[in-house]
């Protein structure tokens, strides 16, 4: 595994995190916000590296489903560090073969089905203009030239490994920046290909994006409310089709189950807070109405009981996201 040759050093930073109420309080600084799909099975790590003008974050992903708010004004790459990629971005299925960038800012969504390993190179805004970004505030998928990527890939790799056994080189600028200049050399190979234009693609994901969005608004808004596939497709004023392709497409789940497992998560974060809170009350402050329903689906969910969550809130153990 790609963690397994790593340690950290004074050049390079590792963190593990095999918890998930562990891990949502940092995702939730990022201005990120995810709900993990696997949650017996969750395991989360990062490598940090730095350059004189970017940063290098090789990260082990897990299951979930991701909304973050990028703000990258100097830009980022992303791309896969293995073969076996699997993710949704807006509705589009992506596999190793892609990359995306962006400069600006910008509202994404993700579905990973499974545990990914992706590296992530963000840009200070002081590195001259190399024509990469050629549309601000757009994370746009690109299908990458292949051994452009592998050399990208393995370029990465060498970075990472370095700084966890050799750190004093990073502390020469000369070498630092050698290392980045052969790095950005391969981004200008990788960048050398046409980003995807299925213009009516991205219109058909741009609306499914924003029709998810006004779903989420409306469970936010209607915590306790039971919630019935037909009257949301009315109150939206679509096809109850239109409304369950859109989550399918955008979020890989029925709508029934999606809006289930936000309560889920909400009814998780409102037990961590521990307080004076009890089981029953946070139910039924997400919707929950039949306490033997909650209890089965948490179980299910999270491999826990409600009451086991609510009593290491009041232990204070952790901070919900």
């Amino acid at each position: 595994m790609l963690f397994d040759t790593l340690a950290p050093s004074s050049a390079l930073r590792l963190i593990g995190f095999a918890d998930v109420d562990a891990f949502r309080p940092i995702e939730s600084m990022e201005d990120a916000r995810s709900i993990p799909l696997d949650v017996p099975n969750f395991a989360a790590a990062r490598a940090l590296v730095s350059l004189p003008a970017c940063r290098i974050v090789l990260m082990r992903s897990f299951a979930r489903i991701l909304d973050t708010a990028y703000r990258m004004p100097g830009g980022m790459v992303i791309l896969s560090m293995t073969d076996d990629l699997q993710v949704n971005f807006k509705g589009m299925d992506l596999d190793a073969r892609f990359f995306v960038a962006l400069r600006g800012n910008d509202e994404c969504h993700f579905v990973e089905p499974r545990t990914n390993h992706h590296a992530m190179i963000i840009f200070s805004p002081d590195l001259s203009d190399r024509g990469w970004f050629d549309q601000a505030d757009d994370l746009r998928a690109y299908v990458a030239n292949r051994p452009a990527l592998l050399h990208t890939r393995q370029l990465l790799l060498d970075i990472l490994r370095t700084a966890s056994m050799q750190p004093s080189l990073f502390e020469t600028t000369e070498v630092a920046a050698h290392l980045q200049e052969g790095l950005l050399l391969a981004l200008d190979d990788l960048f050398r290909i046409a980003p995807l234009s299925d213009r009516s693609a991205s219109l058909q994901g741009e609306r499914s994006v924003k029709l998810v969005q006004r779903i989420d608004d409306y469970v936010a808004t209607h915590p306790t409310a039971p919630i019935y596939t037909a009257d949301l497709a009315g109150e939206f004023g679509v096809s109850i089709r239109t409304l369950g392709g859109a989550v399918s497409k955008v979020r890989g789940m029925s709508l029934h189950h999606y809006i289930r497992l936000k309560r889920l998560w909400a009814a998780r974060t409102h037990l961590l807070k521990g307080g004076g809170a009890t089981v029953a009350t946070c139910a039924r402050a997400h919707g929950f109405h039949h306490l033997g329903e909650f209890a089965a689906a948490y179980r299910a969910t999270f491999h826990e009981t409600p009451s086991d969550t609510l009593a290491r809130g009041r232990q204070g153990g952790f901070r919900a996201g």
